[in-house]
Formats: structure tokens, C-alpha cells, sequence
């Protein structure tokens, strides 16, 4: 079964220097329905302003990742970890027994466009850390590549969460397919293009809650960039 969270429905925040589109309630936004799924909390679909960002703040207890889509997000943090995250890049944030960071555009010029991911992880007051790599693009275009997972198989990032993130290019006309582990539930979000996924249409923003499929099969209608969540 698959059930589409469309992305015209999501909640917004809209503060001139950023545009936030949120998959599931956050901040201001509250959605009993929309709450997470499985351990997934968070997806905030982020637009930047040239040279703006989030001033220094706290978190504690997450799994945070950052996917950046166009230019460049600088982040610095309390437990030392910071760098530039740019396309063809991930981040992960452990949040743990409590972290302060700090996120802007690193462009004067330009507006960077990012997905910024929590996921709950499996225990509490874990040891705050920061982690950031680089993927292999052209693969993506080839076959669902692993970002993140809770063994760091694959040169993934390594998430305290029986969880695995993966992401595939899929070109208009090409089919990709992932097969799930067994009786896992997952989450879909298009970041960009349009496909159909076992018969059911998804453009860019839109997300989906997979539940009794044993195997995902994306149809590019345009291209496409893909993130699937493969939760326990």
C-alpha cells in the first residue's frame, strides 16, 4: 500500500529569508495526522536567501541529516563538527545529550536549497557527533546508492536507527527498482522531476508512506532525483 503525502498539502513557514516546506508537523506547524513515520521526524524542505541562516541553537536526542539540492550550506556545531555540505553530499549531526549549531547559506549571491532530515534515534544521551561525505553521483544515475544506515555499510553514514537511507537519479524513460528488507515500511520523497512507483504517480515534493510491498519499482515520467527511507 502506498499513500501520498502531496507536496501542496504540507505545512509552511515562510520567514522572507527562508521558505520552508514541512512533510510532518514542526515549529509552528502542527498536523496530528502528519507526526512522522516510523522513526522519521522530519523532512523540512529548506530555501535560503543569499548570506541568511539559522543563528545558533539547540537540540538534543536526533539523528540529524542535511541533503543539499543547490548551492552551499555552511554549518558549524558545539561538538567540534562543522564544514561546507554542497551537492553530491551528505551530513550527519548527532544531537545526543545535547548540541548547539549553527546553519547558513554560504553564498553571499546565490540561495542555497536544502532537506533537513531528523530521525529518532535508538537510544537517548548518546555522545554528540558530526560526520559529512561525499557520494558517488554518477552510481546514483545507475542504481540506488546507500547514504546512511545504522551499521555504515557501504561507506554510508553511520545512524544510531534501524534505518536506511538511500537515493537514486532516475532519467525520464528508466526504471530503477530496491528491494525492501523484509517486512520494513518505508518512505518515499521526490526532491526533484516526477516518477510513478508501482503504479502510483509522485512529483517533485511529494512523499509516500510504503507500508506491505516487499520491492519499490520507479518509472522516471521526468527526471528524477529519489530519497527512500527503508525503516523498521
Amino acid at each position: 500500500m502506498i499513500q501520498i503525502r502531496s507536496a501542496a498539502e504540507r505545512g509552511r513557514t515562510d520567514w522572507g529569508w527562508l521558505d520552508s516546506r514541512h512533510t510532518f508537523s514542526f515549529g509552528d506547524y502542527h498536523d496530528s495526522a502528519h507526526m512522522g513515520f516510523r522513526a522519521l521526524r522530519v523532512i523540512n524542505d529548506d530555501r535560503v536567501k543569499a548570506g541568511a541562516g539559522f543563528g545558533t541553537h539547540g537540540h538534543r536526542d536526533m539523528e540529524i541529516l542535511s541533503y543539499v539540492l543547490e548551492g552551499a550550506l555552511e554549518h558549524k556545531d558545539s561538538s567540534s563538527g562543522g564544514g561546507v555540505i554542497r551537492p553530491g553530499e551528505i551530513q550527519m549531526m548527532r544531537a545526543g545529550t545535547g548540541v548547539t549549531h549553527s546553519e547558513y547559506n554560504h553564498s553571499k549571491t546565490e540561495p542555497v536549497h536544502f532537506l533537513q532530515i531528523w530521525i529518532v534515534p535508538g537510544a537517548q544521551g548518546l555522545k554528540p557527533a558530526y560526520a559529512q561525505r561525499a557520494f558517488d553521483r554518477a552510481a546514483a544515475g545507475r542504481a540506488f546508492v546507500l547514504l546512511a544506515s545504522g551499521d555504515g555499510r557501504d561507506e554510508s553514514l553511520q545512524i544510531h536507527q534501524d534505518a536506511d537511507l538511500w537515493m537514486a537519479l532516475i532519467g525520464e524513460g528508466k526504471r530503477r527498482e530496491l528491494r525492501l528488507r523484509p517486512g520494513r515500511d518505508a518512505w518515499i520523497h521526490v526532491t526533484r522531476g516526477s516518477v510513478t512507483v508501482n503504479g502510483t504517480d509522485l512529483g517533485e515534493g511529494d512523499g509516500a508512506a510504503v507500508s506491505g510491498e516487499a520491492s519499490l519499482s520507479f518509472l522516471g515520467r521526468q527526471a528524477a532525483e529519489v530519497l527512500v527511507f527503508d525503516l523498521a
